[in-house]
């Protein structure tokens, strides 16, 4: 597969302090990005996924590794007009409307006159903006400026989006929304590398992630092939019966409505919880099975480092 983004061996350092003393940020980071895919870099805040992406756009430079864009250096213009981006925190000018914001930044591309205006128009309609075409930027959500900054960063109609913590301070229907914008892209088959933290919606929308704790990756591949499907432990919601009742099987947890949550490590006693609930007239209202998850590949890595 055709590969859209490389990075080989890339290490950063900045000088902090009043002695201005060395503090290395990247440690040799390698990664690779196919083409048409969705790739999550995670890693704790100050892991040093924004300096990575920030080398990539050339808005910083790395003392050592290599970057391309495509086959082509990162740096060149021919990488760069297949690129879109959107950082952690954009500056947006207040009192431009949405179509006018776009209008503004469409002068940064060779982009045909009699195109542009439809251009704009399909791309509000992918972000669910239309509405807030004629409206000014002060007034937006966060979540609104969001979809806007995004937006701004498919005007070029890019082969590739670089996305810095897409789904940052949005509240779950706003998440959803990214999310479903991003699915989409994929679809049409373009290239996704955002950074998050946020795990869920990276374990929900991601091919393949890359975690990095500390200027280092510490682990990268396909969703299915790091993460576990080994049962960890089963949680089964019962009524009917006490704590008590239940000690020498598992956890337990009172919950709202007097249910009890249990929690199986060992398999072998599901069936000695059935017997016993169906000795005691109780009741079961689920039975889940818990695999290993994203949360916990993540938290493991974090801990080892």
């Amino acid at each position: 597969m055709a590969t859209a983004l490389r990075i080989d061996n890339l290490h950063k350092s900045f000088k902090t302090g009043f002695l201005l003393q060395k503090k290395t940020i990247l440690k040799g980071i390698s990664l690779h990005v196919d083409q048409g895919e969705i790739f999550g870099y995670l890693g704790p805040n100050g892991a040093g996924k924004t300096t990575t992406i920030k080398c990539v756009m050339g808005l910083i430079f790395p003392e050592d590794g290599d970057i391309k864009l495509f086959d082509l250096p990162h740096l060149s213009l021919k990488a760069k007009e297949r690129v879109g981006f959107l950082p952690e925190n954009p500056y947006f000018y207040d009192y431009l409307t949405a179509s006018e914001f776009l209008r503004f930044y469409s002068q940064l591309f060779v982009i045909p006159e009699l195109e542009k205006e439809k251009r704009i128009e399909d791309i509000l309609q992918l972000v669910d903006m239309k509405k807030a075409r004629n409206l000014q930027l002060r007034k937006f959500s966060r979540g609104m400026l969001q979809r806007i900054g995004l937006a701004q960063a498919l005007l070029n109609n890019p082969d590739i989006v670089i996305l810095d913590e897409p789904l940052g301070g949005l509240d779950p229907l706003g998440r959803k929304e990214i999310r479903d914008i991003l699915v989409r892209l994929r679809e049409e088959g373009k290239t996704v590398f955002l950074s998050s933290h946020i795990l869920q919606d990276i374990e929900m929308i991601c091919d393949r992630v890359a975690i990095i704790v500390n200027g280092e990756i510490v682990n990268q591949g396909y969703l299915q092939e790091l993460i576990s499907e080994r049962i960890l432990f089963t949680e089964i919601i019962i009524s009917g019966l006490g704590k008590s009742d239940l000690e020498e099987l598992g956890e337990s947890l009172s919950t709202p409505g007097g249910k009890i949550l249990l929690k199986i490590h060992d398999e072998k006693k599901i069936n000695s919880v059935f017997r016993l609930i169906q000795d005691r007239g109780g009741k079961i209202h689920s039975l889940t099975p818990r695999t290993e998850t994203l949360e916990d590949l993540f938290v493991g890595m974090v801990k080892k480092k």
